[in-house]
Protein backbone atom coordinates (compact mmCIF):
# COMPACT_ATOMS: atom_id res chain seq x y z
CA UNK A 1 0.00 0.00 0.00
CA UNK A 2 1.51 3.31 -1.10
CA UNK A 3 1.77 6.06 1.51
CA UNK A 4 0.27 8.86 -0.57
CA UNK A 5 1.56 11.68 1.64
CA UNK A 6 5.14 10.42 1.35
CA UNK A 7 4.72 9.73 -2.36
CA UNK A 8 3.59 13.32 -2.94
CA UNK A 9 6.71 14.59 -1.18
CA UNK A 10 8.85 12.32 -3.34
CA UNK A 11 7.14 13.55 -6.51
CA UNK A 12 7.77 17.17 -5.49
CA UNK A 13 11.47 16.49 -5.02
CA UNK A 14 11.71 14.78 -8.41
CA UNK A 15 9.87 17.64 -10.13
CA UNK A 16 12.25 20.20 -8.67
CA UNK A 17 15.34 18.16 -9.52
CA UNK A 18 14.15 17.44 -13.06
CA UNK A 19 13.44 21.09 -13.84
CA UNK A 20 16.69 22.24 -12.23
CA UNK A 21 18.69 19.70 -14.24
CA UNK A 22 16.86 20.78 -17.40
CA UNK A 23 17.60 24.44 -16.84
CA UNK A 24 14.01 25.66 -16.97
CA UNK A 25 10.37 24.73 -16.72
CA UNK A 26 7.08 25.61 -15.09
CA UNK A 27 7.96 24.68 -11.50
CA UNK A 28 5.11 26.45 -9.70
CA UNK A 29 2.41 25.13 -12.03
CA UNK A 30 3.79 21.61 -11.70
CA UNK A 31 3.90 21.76 -7.91
CA UNK A 32 0.26 22.79 -7.58
CA UNK A 33 -1.11 19.53 -9.07
CA UNK A 34 1.08 17.04 -7.20
CA UNK A 35 -1.54 15.70 -4.80
CA UNK A 36 -4.19 15.50 -7.52
CA UNK A 37 -2.03 13.31 -9.75
CA UNK A 38 -0.63 11.35 -6.81
CA UNK A 39 -4.11 10.25 -5.73
CA UNK A 40 -5.13 9.47 -9.31
CA UNK A 41 -2.08 7.36 -10.14
CA UNK A 42 -1.26 5.78 -6.78
CA UNK A 43 -4.63 5.72 -5.02
CA UNK A 44 -6.34 3.03 -7.14
CA UNK A 45 -8.43 5.59 -8.99
CA UNK A 46 -6.93 5.66 -12.49
CA UNK A 47 -6.73 2.15 -13.92
CA UNK A 48 -3.71 2.04 -16.25
CA UNK A 49 -1.04 -0.55 -16.97
CA UNK A 50 2.57 0.55 -17.67
CA UNK A 51 3.14 -2.81 -19.35
CA UNK A 52 0.31 -2.18 -21.80
CA UNK A 53 -0.15 1.61 -22.10
CA UNK A 54 -2.46 1.35 -25.12
CA UNK A 55 -4.86 -1.19 -23.60
CA UNK A 56 -8.25 -0.25 -25.09
CA UNK A 57 -9.91 -0.87 -21.71
CA UNK A 58 -7.62 1.51 -19.80
CA UNK A 59 -8.74 4.71 -18.14
CA UNK A 60 -7.55 7.91 -19.78
CA UNK A 61 -5.85 10.91 -18.19
CA UNK A 62 -5.40 14.19 -20.07
CA UNK A 63 -3.26 17.02 -18.72
CA UNK A 64 -4.97 19.93 -20.44
CA UNK A 65 -2.66 22.43 -18.70
CA UNK A 66 0.26 20.88 -20.55
CA UNK A 67 2.88 23.30 -19.23
CA UNK A 68 2.73 21.40 -15.90
CA UNK A 69 3.98 18.29 -17.72
CA UNK A 70 6.95 17.58 -15.45
CA UNK A 71 4.58 16.32 -12.75
CA UNK A 72 3.14 13.86 -15.25
CA UNK A 73 6.59 12.87 -16.55
CA UNK A 74 7.89 12.14 -13.07
CA UNK A 75 4.87 9.98 -12.21
CA UNK A 76 4.88 8.08 -15.50
CA UNK A 77 8.59 7.35 -15.05
CA UNK A 78 8.06 6.29 -11.44
CA UNK A 79 5.19 4.01 -12.49
CA UNK A 80 7.37 2.37 -15.15
CA UNK A 81 5.89 3.74 -18.37
CA UNK A 82 9.42 4.68 -19.43
CA UNK A 83 12.90 4.53 -17.95
CA UNK A 84 13.58 7.07 -15.20
CA UNK A 85 16.87 7.90 -16.91
CA UNK A 86 14.85 9.93 -19.43
CA UNK A 87 14.06 12.48 -16.70
CA UNK A 88 17.70 13.60 -16.80
CA UNK A 89 17.26 14.52 -20.48
CA UNK A 90 14.46 17.03 -19.84
CA UNK A 91 15.44 20.32 -21.44
CA UNK A 92 17.89 18.78 -23.91
CA UNK A 93 17.50 18.91 -27.68
CA UNK A 94 16.99 15.18 -28.28
CA UNK A 95 14.70 14.34 -25.36
CA UNK A 96 11.30 12.72 -25.61
CA UNK A 97 10.26 14.94 -22.69
CA UNK A 98 9.47 18.32 -24.17
CA UNK A 99 8.17 21.44 -22.45
CA UNK A 100 4.68 20.17 -23.25
CA UNK A 101 3.64 16.48 -23.39
CA UNK A 102 3.67 14.67 -26.73
CA UNK A 103 1.46 11.59 -27.07
CA UNK A 104 3.57 10.31 -29.97
CA UNK A 105 6.79 10.29 -27.95
CA UNK A 106 5.94 9.59 -24.31
CA UNK A 107 4.28 6.32 -23.25
CA UNK A 108 1.32 7.04 -20.99
CA UNK A 109 0.61 10.49 -22.42
CA UNK A 110 -2.89 10.35 -23.91
CA UNK A 111 -3.02 13.76 -25.59
CA UNK A 112 -0.50 16.27 -26.91
CA UNK A 113 -1.32 19.43 -25.01
CA UNK A 114 0.12 22.85 -24.37
CA UNK A 115 -2.07 25.20 -26.39
CA UNK A 116 -4.57 25.90 -23.63
CA UNK A 117 -8.19 24.99 -24.21
CA UNK A 118 -7.48 21.94 -26.37
CA UNK A 119 -6.89 19.08 -23.94
CA UNK A 120 -10.29 19.29 -22.27
CA UNK A 121 -12.29 18.99 -25.52
CA UNK A 122 -9.97 16.10 -26.47
CA UNK A 123 -10.91 14.37 -23.21
CA UNK A 124 -14.61 15.00 -23.83
CA UNK A 125 -14.21 13.29 -27.20
CA UNK A 126 -12.55 10.31 -25.51
CA UNK A 127 -15.47 10.03 -23.10
CA UNK A 128 -17.99 10.18 -25.95
CA UNK A 129 -16.05 7.48 -27.83
CA UNK A 130 -16.18 5.29 -24.72
CA UNK A 131 -19.95 5.63 -24.56
CA UNK A 132 -20.38 4.94 -28.28
CA UNK A 133 -18.09 1.91 -28.10
CA UNK A 134 -19.80 0.67 -24.92
CA UNK A 135 -16.50 0.70 -23.01
CA UNK A 136 -16.27 1.03 -19.25
CA UNK A 137 -13.17 3.19 -19.09
CA UNK A 138 -13.16 6.54 -17.32
CA UNK A 139 -11.65 9.82 -18.51
CA UNK A 140 -10.00 12.35 -16.21
CA UNK A 141 -8.88 15.80 -17.34
CA UNK A 142 -6.92 18.37 -15.32
CA UNK A 143 -7.50 21.96 -16.43
CA UNK A 144 -5.85 25.18 -15.37
CA UNK A 145 -8.12 27.85 -13.93
CA UNK A 146 -6.74 30.48 -16.31
CA UNK A 147 -7.38 27.98 -19.09
CA UNK A 148 -11.08 28.28 -18.29
CA UNK A 149 -11.05 31.67 -20.00
CA UNK A 150 -10.78 29.84 -23.34
CA UNK A 151 -13.97 29.62 -25.38
CA UNK A 152 -13.31 26.00 -26.37
CA UNK A 153 -13.57 25.01 -22.70
CA UNK A 154 -17.17 26.21 -22.54
CA UNK A 155 -18.14 24.63 -25.84
CA UNK A 156 -16.93 21.29 -24.50
CA UNK A 157 -18.55 22.00 -21.14
CA UNK A 158 -21.94 22.33 -22.90
CA UNK A 159 -21.35 19.25 -25.04
CA UNK A 160 -20.53 16.80 -22.23
CA UNK A 161 -23.79 17.07 -20.22
CA UNK A 162 -25.86 17.00 -23.42
CA UNK A 163 -24.39 13.58 -24.17
CA UNK A 164 -24.67 12.41 -20.55
CA UNK A 165 -20.94 11.71 -20.22
CA UNK A 166 -20.88 10.43 -16.65
CA UNK A 167 -17.63 8.60 -17.49
CA UNK A 168 -15.91 12.01 -17.57
CA UNK A 169 -14.35 13.87 -14.65
CA UNK A 170 -12.74 17.28 -14.99
CA UNK A 171 -10.49 18.65 -12.25
CA UNK A 172 -9.75 22.37 -12.17
CA UNK A 173 -6.40 23.29 -10.62
CA UNK A 174 -7.82 26.36 -8.92
CA UNK A 175 -4.66 28.15 -7.77
CA UNK A 176 -6.07 31.52 -8.89
CA UNK A 177 -2.91 32.60 -10.72
CA UNK A 178 -2.29 32.53 -14.46
CA UNK A 179 1.01 33.31 -16.11
CA UNK A 180 2.24 36.55 -14.55
CA UNK A 181 -0.72 37.77 -12.49
CA UNK A 182 -3.73 36.76 -10.42
CA UNK A 183 -6.77 35.65 -12.41
CA UNK A 184 -9.03 38.31 -10.93
CA UNK A 185 -6.70 40.96 -12.35
CA UNK A 186 -6.86 39.51 -15.86
CA UNK A 187 -10.29 37.98 -16.52
CA UNK A 188 -12.19 36.93 -13.40
CA UNK A 189 -13.91 33.55 -13.48
CA UNK A 190 -16.66 34.90 -11.22
CA UNK A 191 -18.92 32.35 -9.56
CA UNK A 192 -17.12 29.35 -10.99
CA UNK A 193 -19.20 26.72 -9.17
CA UNK A 194 -22.49 28.22 -10.32
CA UNK A 195 -21.19 28.54 -13.90
CA UNK A 196 -20.37 24.85 -14.22
CA UNK A 197 -23.59 23.79 -12.52
CA UNK A 198 -25.53 25.95 -14.95
CA UNK A 199 -23.85 24.08 -17.80
CA UNK A 200 -25.16 20.79 -16.39
CA UNK A 201 -22.20 19.48 -14.40
CA UNK A 202 -22.27 17.96 -10.94
CA UNK A 203 -19.68 19.92 -8.95
CA UNK A 204 -17.68 19.29 -5.78
CA UNK A 205 -15.09 21.57 -4.16
CA UNK A 206 -12.10 20.16 -2.28
CA UNK A 207 -8.69 21.23 -1.01
CA UNK A 208 -6.39 20.17 -3.82
CA UNK A 209 -3.56 19.38 -1.41
CA UNK A 210 -5.62 17.28 1.02
CA UNK A 211 -5.11 13.63 0.15
CA UNK A 212 -8.14 12.41 2.10
CA UNK A 213 -10.48 14.97 0.51
CA UNK A 214 -9.27 14.06 -2.95
CA UNK A 215 -9.63 10.33 -2.27
CA UNK A 216 -13.15 10.83 -0.96
CA UNK A 217 -14.17 12.87 -4.00
CA UNK A 218 -12.72 10.43 -6.52
CA UNK A 219 -14.37 7.46 -4.81
CA UNK A 220 -17.80 9.09 -5.17
CA UNK A 221 -17.56 9.30 -8.95
CA UNK A 222 -19.72 9.78 -10.84
CA UNK A 223 -21.37 12.33 -8.59
CA UNK A 224 -24.63 11.89 -10.49
CA UNK A 225 -25.67 9.24 -13.02
CA UNK A 226 -25.96 10.68 -16.50
CA UNK A 227 -23.94 13.84 -15.74
CA UNK A 228 -20.23 14.64 -16.03
CA UNK A 229 -18.43 15.41 -12.76
CA UNK A 230 -16.28 18.41 -11.91
CA UNK A 231 -13.86 18.68 -8.99
CA UNK A 232 -12.73 22.21 -8.21
CA UNK A 233 -9.46 21.67 -6.39
CA UNK A 234 -8.36 24.71 -4.39
CA UNK A 235 -4.58 24.72 -4.71
CA UNK A 236 -1.52 26.87 -4.14
CA UNK A 237 0.71 27.62 -7.09
CA UNK A 238 4.25 26.71 -6.09
CA UNK A 239 3.05 24.51 -3.20
CA UNK A 240 5.92 23.23 -1.09
CA UNK A 241 8.41 26.03 -1.71
CA UNK A 242 7.63 29.00 0.52
CA UNK A 243 8.90 31.82 -1.69
CA UNK A 244 7.09 30.42 -4.75
CA UNK A 245 3.70 30.02 -3.10
CA UNK A 246 1.03 32.53 -4.20
CA UNK A 247 3.61 34.46 -6.26
CA UNK A 248 2.86 35.00 -9.99
CA UNK A 249 6.51 35.66 -10.84
CA UNK A 250 7.30 31.95 -10.44
CA UNK A 251 5.25 30.90 -13.45
CA UNK A 252 8.52 30.25 -15.28
CA UNK A 253 11.32 32.03 -13.43
CA UNK A 254 14.29 29.98 -12.17
CA UNK A 255 15.81 30.46 -8.73
CA UNK A 256 19.18 31.89 -7.72
CA UNK A 257 21.69 30.07 -5.48
CA UNK A 258 20.24 31.35 -2.21
CA UNK A 259 16.71 30.42 -3.26
CA UNK A 260 18.00 27.03 -4.34
CA UNK A 261 19.25 26.34 -0.81
CA UNK A 262 15.90 27.33 0.70
CA UNK A 263 13.90 25.20 -1.76
CA UNK A 264 16.11 22.16 -1.24
CA UNK A 265 15.79 22.48 2.52
CA UNK A 266 12.01 22.76 2.37
CA UNK A 267 11.64 19.87 -0.09
CA UNK A 268 14.08 17.62 1.74
CA UNK A 269 16.74 17.56 -0.99
CA UNK A 270 20.44 17.31 -0.15
CA UNK A 271 22.12 20.48 -1.41
CA UNK A 272 25.82 20.33 -2.23
CA UNK A 273 26.16 23.77 -3.89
Amino acid sequence: MVNLEEKAKEIRRLIFQTICDGGGGHIAASLSIVEILTVLYYGNILMVNPGNPTDPERDRFVLSKGHACVTLYVILADKGFFNKEHLATFGSSNTILGGHPDMHKVPGVEATTGALGHGFPFGVGMALAGKLDKKNYKVFVVLGDGECQEGSIWEAAMFAPHHKLDNLTAIIDYNKIQAMDHIDNIVSLGEIVDKWKAFGWEVMEVCGHDISQLQSAFKKLPFSTGKPSLIIADTIKGKGVSFMEHSPIWHYRMHNDEEMKIACDELGIDYSG
